[in-house]
């Protein structure tokens, strides 16, 4: 059984949308049908569950966990030159985004930067699920050389050397290595990169290796700990859905008129809830929606990549590493493949879709109205086969749709910047 129950709902929307989309549409947007108020109430917040365990992480709803992985999710010292932390991308006044195409750090990153708030609700992370934790993800970037760029070794070391976290890390998960005996954890700078890395590592012991990996995992645990209470708050639109069935006059003063008919539109005759279903707004999976590349490069194979990447990823919840003594994975065990995922992405949350600014997978394109005009013509795959069919929607009834979609924002849950 799927550790995401709420994904089923989208076999529920799909059924709704198909009859409302046969449904006359009232002329007050005001109005509502009760096919309407059913999909209404499953998009909100309140319909969202309780947040689902991660058994493969043992810490990851400790207070001490949360609050020393907040500690490491902004320290620059977990990088090479000691300038560039996980907020260093995932900004906080950005909602979690960085407003660029692609991720620059120590050098250019990939692909566009995701944004991280509700992921914990995700099986998979990174725009092509090459990971299948929080804490597995959030391993990829301290070792990325045009991220942070540092190294495993130095990451712990640098744990090890700060009291603060050494209390810290010894409180979650016992000893740290014994890091003081340079001829068994060689002290490799964080710059260290290529074949002085490999060298230095693979001249350890297995057993060393894996003292040195178990730490590097445990470091990950923590930043997904404070990552997974990064959550969603309410918005107008889920102040209007609370407000609706009880008094359809004051939940209209919630939404004007374009926003109220964009909104139709997004759950009917647009069919936007063939992805973006359920209360985060998305359904967790891959989709080929015929995005063109980014300006001189090849197409992007997307998930049929990131299939290859995550069942060999030793850090995947199949692994040694995982906390769970039943390795219970059935996302990985029966995940989906075939030539149907060439050049799909997963399918990002709306929540604060206005604020995460480029979009797609390589920040391909730089607004929400460049968007829906690419879904409204939905132009032949690059690469793969395009999901996705033309719209027909009008100029107005594309901005009516824009409207709706920048009523999804609210503040986030788990961080408050005076805090820090």
């Amino acid at each position: 059984m799927s550790r995401y129950p709420f994904l089923i709902c989208g076999i529920l929307i799909a059924a709704f949308t198909s009859l409302a989309g046969c449904q006359d549409r009232p002329s007050d947007p005001a109005a509502w049908t009760e096919t309407e108020l059913a999909i209404l109430k499953s998009l909100a917040l309140d319909s969202l569950p309780p947040l689902p365990p991660d058994p493969s992480n043992a810490v990851a709803d400790r207070p001490r966990a949360i609050q020393f992985g907040r500690a490491l999710f902004f320290d620059p010292r977990l990088s090479a030159n000691n300038g560039i932390s996980c907020a260093s991308c995932h900004q906080p006044n950005r909602h979690f985004s960085d407003g660029l195409p692609k991720g620059q750090a120590l050098g250019t990153s990939n692909r566009n930067t995701p944004g991280i708030i509700g992921t914990a609700y995700s099986p998979w992370l990174y725009w092509d699920g090459r990971r299948d934790s929080q804490w597995s993800q959030a391993l990829s970037p301290l070792e990325d050389p045009e991220e942070q760029g540092s190294n495993r070794i130095q990451i712990v070391r640098v744990v090890a050397a700060d009291d603060a976290y050494r209390d810290d890390y010894v409180s979650l998960f016992g000893p740290l290595p014994d890091l003081d005996d340079r001829l068994r954890f060689p002290g490799i700078s964080g710059a260290a990169q290529g074949a002085e890395w490999q060298a230095a590592w693979l001249a350890m012991t297995p057993a060393d290796q894996h003292e040195i990996n178990r730490a590097f995992a445990n470091l990950g645990k923590a930043i997904a700990a404070f990552e997974r209470s990064l959550m969603p708050t309410q918005s107008r639109f889920d102040e209007f859905v609370a407000a609706v069935s009880g008094d359809e006059a004051a939940a209209a003063s919630l939404l004007n008129d374009d926003e109220l008919r964009g909104l139709r539109l997004f759950i009917g005759k647009a069919g936007c809830l063939q992805c973006h279903n359920g209360p985060l707004f998305t359904n967790n999976e891959f989709h080929n929606t015929g995005v063109l590349s980014a300006a001189g490069e090849l197409p992007d194979k997307g998930r049929v990549s990131g299939v290859r990447e995550v069942t060999r990823n030793p850090f995947n919840c199949l692994g040694e590493f995982s906390d769970d003594p039943e390795r219970r994975c059935a996302e990985l065990e029966f995940v989906r493949t075939g030539p149907e995922l060439i050049g799909a992405f997963r399918t990002p949350s709306l929540r604060n879709v206005e604020f995460t600014a480029p979009y797609m997978h390589k920040g391909q394109l730089a607004t929400l109205a460049e968007v829906l005009a690419h879904y409204n013509e939905a132009p032949d795959a690059m690469i793969g086969h395009n999901e996705a069919k033309p719209l027909g929607l009008g100029k107005r009834e594309l901005r009516q749709l824009e409207a709706f979609l920048r009523t999804l924002s609210g503040p986030v849950e788990g961080y408050q910047s005076d805090s820090m």
